[in-house]
């Protein structure tokens, strides 16, 4: 059997411009993503790690890490990352990332936003069982990357589904993160000039103007609180759970 990728990589040509993404069929008749790079490609599964592989038999490494944070605090220790789960760890980032952003690229927004939210979990369990701050540091100082495609993803993902207003809020509440993350790096003033920002910013002013939407009843029932006009604050939530209602 040819071991080259060649007919895998023809008529596929690299674009540093896009990122270029598809779901193919393996051999084995299940759908894998296959992710174009400058050298060739990346194949990932498309559940579970994206490798395809269990750590200790768990579904993601952050699931196995979990697990020695459990362990270690029934024992009424302290948990902290040594040097090869350090490793281990920046692995499983990047693995996530690059399927994140591929799937992004295909629009699966949902399978995007789970990915998302698997980074985010992993940054915070970082942030309490670090070795030291600058390895805390070297991932938190991507949180605004990740808060900014979760934010696009579950967008998206409520336009898809007709929920237009509840995508405008999505983008409001993703913004409020992304000032906290700012905040974080003492760079709020420099918010507003991020490329993130801007570009959640237009998306929701396209959103706006394309539905005709000038304020979401959540949006209203915030103004309504902040007037203390209690009536209709209990209307506008009363119609917000009809809304929300399945």
């Amino acid at each position: 059997m040819s071991q080259d990728i060649d007919a895998a990589l023809q008529g596929w040509e690299y674009s540093p411009e896009v990122v270029q993404a598809r779901l193919v069929q393996a051999s084995d008749g299940r759908q894998v993503i296959q992710l174009r790079v400058d050298l060739g490609l990346l194949q990932m599964e498309t559940t579970g790690r994206p490798d395809g592989t269990r750590p200790h038999g768990c579904p993601t490494y952050l699931d196995y890490l979990k697990r020695q944070a459990a362990i270690a605090e029934r024992a009424g220790e302290s948990f902290v990352l040594d040097a090869q789960q350090c490793q281990e760890a920046d692995r499983e980032f990047l693995q996530f990332y690059h399927r994140r952003i591929a799937w992004l690229a295909l629009r699966n927004y949902g399978r995007a936003l789970a990915d998302a939210d698997h980074t985010l979990a992993f940054m915070n369990f970082v942030r309490q069982h670090s070795p030291s701050e600058a390895y805390t540091e070297a991932h938190d100082k991507y949180r605004g990357f990740v808060l900014f495609h979760r934010t696009q993803a579950a967008a998206s993902l409520a336009v898809e589904q007709g929920r237009v207003e509840d995508a405008i809020d999505i983008i409001h509440a993703g913004l409020d993160k992304l000032r906290d993350f700012f905040a974080e790096q003492g760079k709020e003033d420099q918010m507003e000039q991020d490329a993130m920002v801007r570009r959640l910013r237009a998306m929701q002013r396209s959103l706006r103007e394309k539905y005709d939407i000038e304020a979401t009843l959540q949006e209203q029932l915030a103004e309504a609180v902040a007037r203390e006009d209690y009536e209709t604050a209990a209307r506008l939530r009363d119609a917000l759970r009809r809304r929300n209602k399945p």
